[in-house]
């Protein structure tokens, strides 16, 4: 028989509170996300405020708020705010918008090339579709073939193959246009004949031979690569280098022309049109050695932001008209005040995590990656004292600058591998190994996964084969068999 009765559980429980939230929502932000995250938060507060160079040059380093101290006890930020406030600014006070050579004013220039190079950067680039369509309207093409032209150039993919069947492109223009499908055929070739060559090309097949026509139609060995692709281009797929020398009676010196010749043809000519923007990776750590030979991390100081209470609105709060604006000015303080620490908190977190890491990745430093050591969150969290959910989140798109590149910090953990003598070996070394091993291969006899697995284990490295396998396919190395060349 079930009763009913009161219990008293005493308990504790970590509650998510909005500023929890907030805190774990800015430590996994990206640095271009953040920045974003303190203009929103710039412009919704206006107790918030950014400091230029001038306020925070001479300011002492406490002046930052310690994020060890209660919300709402005054920070030293406040104790030290100047009485100076900012001046407003207008539109013209901050960009040059005078003639054709307006540019950017960007904090620190000095020289209108800064500008230029920005505008040149982040200039879009005209894409194929564009390419073609500019010289098609450029022709002297009649109104109809144009029309059909622009069909024809929108059905192409990003390589610069038509995906779409010549019935179909006919298909869509009969509603307004009365021309047989040779008619459209007739445009194909002449599109297939302009900037990139073999643009348009319904395969692999036709791309290498418009290319062939327009670039090589007077090479001596023409005729003979027009035949092997006609005819043979499955040989060439497989990488059957003895039988095409053989059914086509080449000689050693005919054959390397014969490849050289077609290795000069691109089979993706739309490729280098491809309108994709670049992204441009701005470290959030440098590594620098010190005079005494360790390795150092420091935050890189030109994309930090550096925040204050305004002290205009602040001393506002007291002479308040009414307590709904004292309400709004506290809360607006309040939020201020924890969106400050919050973000040196995350300064803090960052730079003891790249520090940590560069201590245990010493010889990755002075090595490269061969010398990678295994590593998981769990090392790192330990020895800063934090949870593991908090290493992988700063080390998600955080990028720091090492001697040997910019590297996210998740690059640095990895799994291991046991070794002959009883030790432990990183994956991204093994990667790196397996690397090496194929830049240094003989391209006539290419190694094997099985062969790269016997000379790993020379090296006191105990990987099986088809991990070895899954390593190459994870650096998009082709197998031996796709490697393997003659030429």
């Amino acid at each position: 028989m079930i009763k009913q009765g009161l219990n008293i559980k005493l308990g504790q429980n970590l509650s998510m509170t909005p500023q929890l939230q907030q805190a774990i929502r800015l430590l996994q932000l990206s640095t271009i996300e953040l920045q974003q995250e303190i203009r929103q938060a710039l412009d919704s507060n206006p107790l918030l405020e950014e400091m230029a160079d001038s306020d925070y040059e001479d300011t002492p380093d406490d002046s930052m708020p310690d994020t060890d101290t209660q919300n709402d006890a005054p920070s030293s930020l406040e104790e030290n705010l100047t009485d100076e406030l900012f001046a407003d600014t207008a539109w013209d006070d901050v960009f040059d918008m005078s003639g054709s050579d307006s540019s950017i004013r960007h904090q620190g220039s000095t020289s209108t090339d800064n500008s230029n190079l920005l505008e040149t950067l982040n200039a879009k680039v005209s894409g194929l579709k564009d390419h073609l369509l500019w010289q098609v309207n450029s022709s002297n093409l009649s109104i109809q073939d144009k029309i059909i032209a622009g069909i024809i150039i929108e059905s192409l993919d990003d390589r610069g193959y038509l995906i779409e069947s010549i019935d179909d492109i006919h298909a869509s223009l009969s509603h307004q246009l009365l021309i047989d499908t040779d008619e459209v055929v007739a445009v194909l070739h002449y599109i297939q004949q302009l900037d990139p060559p073999g643009v348009a090309a319904r395969n692999l097949q036709e791309c290498l031979l418009i290319q062939l026509s327009q670039y090589h139609s007077k090479h001596a060995l023409y005729q003979k690569a027009r035949c092997l692709l006609e005819k043979s281009l499955d040989l060439l797929e497989k990488r059957n280098y003895i039988r095409i020398k053989r059914e086509y009676q080449l000689s050693d010196e005919e054959y390397d022309g014969l490849i050289r010749l077609l290795r000069s043809l691109n089979p993706n000519p739309g490729q280098h049109f491809e309108d994709k923007a670049t992204d441009y990776i701005t470290p959030d750590v440098y590594v620098t050695k010190a005079l005494d030979g360790q390795w150092v991390a420091t935050l890189n100081q030109d994309i930090e932001t550096k925040l204050r209470v305004n002290e205009h609105y602040r001393n506002m709060i007291p002479n308040a008209g009414n307590n709904n604006d004292k309400k709004y000015l506290k809360d607006h303080l309040q939020n201020a005040k924890w969106f400050i620490k919050t973000l040196q908190n995350r300064s803090n977190t960052i730079l003891n995590v790249a520090n940590e890491i560069i201590k245990q990745q010493a010889a990755f430093l002075k090595y490269g990656d061969q010398a990678m050591k295994p590593m998981v969150l769990k090392d790192i969290a330990d020895k800063i004292g934090v949870h593991e959910s908090t290493i992988s989140r700063v080390s998600t798109q955080k990028y720091i600058h090492t001697p040997h590149g910019v590297y996210e910090l998740k690059h640095f953990f990895s799994s291991h591998v046991a070794t002959s003598t009883g030790g432990e070996c990183s994956s991204t070394a093994i990667r790196a190994m397996i690397q090496q091993l194929i830049n240094e291969e003989n391209r006539r006899q290419p190694l094997s996964d099985n062969k790269l697995t016997d000379l790993l284990k020379k090296q006191g490295i105990n990987v099986a084969r088809r991990t070895v396998a899954k390593y190459r396919e994870a650096m998009t190395i082709p197998s031996s068999r796709e490697r393997k060349s003659l030429a």
